[in-house]
């Protein structure tokens, strides 16, 4: 029997995120069998696609592969170092863009990825920034073009603290950035 953990965040139609929002969470469990055996073999299957990419320097296949160094259009770097079987991954976030006057520092993301088998992944990270009061939620696709480049479309949403309530309007802004896999 394997164990599955689904969380949900509420956000009411055209309303941002504000406080006292919720995540609800909800654990399933998936009984033997040949539905769950399936499952397994497709996630062993992909893992081994995924260890095969990272042995071999050419990225031909399919398989969107998060691992690597990558930077977008505003210069700031995220390195993801680790994704397992089930599609989470983690690694750091190195941000050119700040409206803080503290320095700057790398912070760690988290994340998950659909593993799909047409190589274009959707997946969805959250950054704490280490050295503001703020977090940041990236979603996105991953894309291979025809000449090798691998291109990461993201849409995300920051959250900084603000001192009261009456603030809440000017706590939440939102963009797009694209990132590309260096060399």
């Amino acid at each position: 029997m394997s164990r599955r953990l689904l969380c949900t965040l509420a956000v009411p139609t055209g309303t941002a995120l504000a406080a006292g929002m919720q995540i609800f969470c909800q654990a399933d469990e998936t009984p033997g069998g040949e539905k769950a055996s399936m499952k397994e073999a497709k996630a062993t299957s992909t893992k081994q696609r995924l260890g095969q990419r990272q042995k071999h320097s050419t990225r031909k296949s399919k398989v969107c592969d998060l691992i690597g160094w990558w930077e977008n259009d505003l210069g700031s770097k995220m390195l993801v170092d680790k994704v397992d079987s089930h599609g989470i991954f983690s690694g750091e976030y190195h941000t050119a863009v700040s409206s803080t006057q503290k320095p700057i520092e790398p912070s760690p993301l988290v994340g998950t990825q659909h593993l799909d088998e047409d190589g274009l992944c959707t997946f969805g990270f959250t950054v704490n920034w280490k050295f503001s009061d703020s977090t940041a939620v990236f979603v996105g696709q991953c894309f291979g073009e025809d000449r090798g480049e691998e291109v990461l479309q993201t849409s995300w949403m920051l959250r900084e603290k603000v001192d009261s309530q009456r603030n809440d309007w000017k706590a939440t802004r939102v963009g797009r950035n694209t990132f590309k896999r260096m060399a």
